[in-house]
């Protein structure tokens, strides 16, 4: 019985020995378990601190991206002060005023703008919206009467017409001074028969015994030029140039010459004769401009009235000397030519389409197709290039007659127009 008794009890002893083992062993390896389940989660969680910058920082780079890209395009060229938007089709015609604190542009959308050019790198522009008759393609736009009035040449499918739209005579009340819009004092219709016009220029008559008034040349795609009186639309005169069609006409700065780019190399020079009274009495043929070896594309005056630059496809610019006495069968004389610094990818001359020269004389804008080009007047050097100034080919360019605010400084403005609906301002290169 004692024996029996031991067995059990050393059999119960040696049972418990082995699950205490079993266990020892199992708790052993849940914990190693729990451990090893343990460690990566902290891991983890050491490492998600460590990752959120990373994809902050990756967020900000793609949300930055895109705001340097617009701003680059916004400002491609260092000269490119701002653009007026807001038109709604390609824009014909630039003028300055006077004291250059407008600008009035005309849209082939049919509206004539003004825009108020109180500093020029302005985030946004008020303007004076001016809607020509139902039909009318707005072809050009100058100021006249000392900028209160602005001149359109606007063309239909019968023919070009011209309108002088003037302010309104306000009734006294500020409601009505506020909401007054221009009128049309006088308008001319079918100017050059069926043709359209290609450029609309004027200034005021100071020459001789000229009364100041402004006085405007219309140029036809075929050979007239016709002068008229700004404030009063009144005919005054019109010339032939007789070279089967032109390309251009503008009026000397002091208002005595007419001068006209045409089909053949040479220019001719007409003299507007003021009577004693300051009216434009006739206009006679005066010089020709003989050296070109092809068509001239585009001419311009120097701001004196003495001197022409001319652009031809012939691949030159020439600068003439027309303060010469003429009545004495004395002839202009050529007093510089400089090669077109324009070419091709083959490295072909190209011509310009355009030119306009400085307030100050000193630098020429040239245009081909988009591309922009200021050149020195006096050696021909190439001051800066703007390849692709614009989105399309540009229509026109004028410069600001005088400085204009821009930010804390004044800087010298040339403006150019485009087939893109835009408007450029572009600050001068130094000299």
């Amino acid at each position: 019985m004692d024996s029996e008794v031991l067995m059990i009890v050393g059999s119960l002893s040696i049972g418990a020995v082995i699950a205490l083992l079993f266990f020892n062993n199992y708790f052993l390896k849940r914990k190693s378990e729990i451990q090893s389940i343990v460690k990566p989660e902290l891991n983890s969680d050491l490492k998600k601190p460590s990752s959120k910058p990373t994809t902050h920082s990756i967020s900000k780079k793609s949300h930055s991206k895109p705001h340097a890209d617009k701003d680059l395009n916004k400002r491609h060229h260092p000269l490119d002060l701002n653009t007026l938007k807001g038109h709604g089709d390609a824009v014909t015609g630039l003028c300055f005023s006077s004291d250059a604190h407008s600008l009035a542009t005309a849209c082939a959308d049919g509206i004539i703008r003004v825009f108020k050019l109180d500093d020029a790198s302005s985030k946004s522009f008020k303007f004076l919206r001016i809607n020509l008759p139902p039909g009318g393609h707005p072809m050009g736009v100058l100021f006249c009467d000392n900028s209160s009035s602005v001149v359109v040449a606007s063309q239909t499918m019968s023919g070009c017409s011209l309108y002088m739209y003037g302010e309104e005579k306000p009734n006294g009340t500020n409601e009505a001074k506020q909401q007054s819009k221009p009128e049309i004092k006088w308008e001319q219709h079918k100017i050059h028969g069926n043709k359209s016009v290609l450029t609309l220029v004027g200034t005021n008559a100071t020459y001789g015994s000229a009364d100041g008034s402004t006085i405007v040349a219309s140029c036809s795609e075929g050979t007239d030029i016709t002068l008229w009186h700004g404030k009063s639309g009144k005919l005054l005169g019109h010339v032939d140039s007789n070279q089967l069609k032109n390309n251009m006409a503008t009026i000397s700065p002091n208002g005595r010459f007419i001068a006209a780019a045409a089909f053949t190399a040479d220019v001719k020079i007409w003299e507007i004769v003021y009577s004693k009274d300051g009216s434009a009495k006739e206009i006679v043929k005066v010089m020709q401009l003989k050296g070109h070896k092809s068509a001239v594309t585009w001419l311009c005056f120097a701001p004196d009235s003495e001197k022409i630059i001319t652009a031809s496809k012939d691949g030159s610019i020439r600068i003439w000397n027309i303060n010469v006495r003429y009545h004495l069968d004395e002839d202009p004389k050529t007093l510089k030519v400089f090669p077109i610094p324009l070419h091709d990818s083959k490295g072909t001359t190209l011509h310009y389409d355009r030119l306009s020269l400085s307030p100050s004389g000193k630098i020429l804008a040239a245009t081909h197709g988009s591309t922009l080009q200021w050149l020195s007047a006096e050696t021909g050097e190439v001051l800066d290039t703007a390849e692709k100034a614009h989105d399309g080919d540009i229509t026109c360019m004028v410069w600001a007659p005088k400085m204009i605010s821009s930010g804390n400084e004044q800087v010298m403005v040339l403006a150019t127009a485009s087939v893109d609906k835009k408007v450029k301002l572009w600050a001068a290169p130094s000299v």
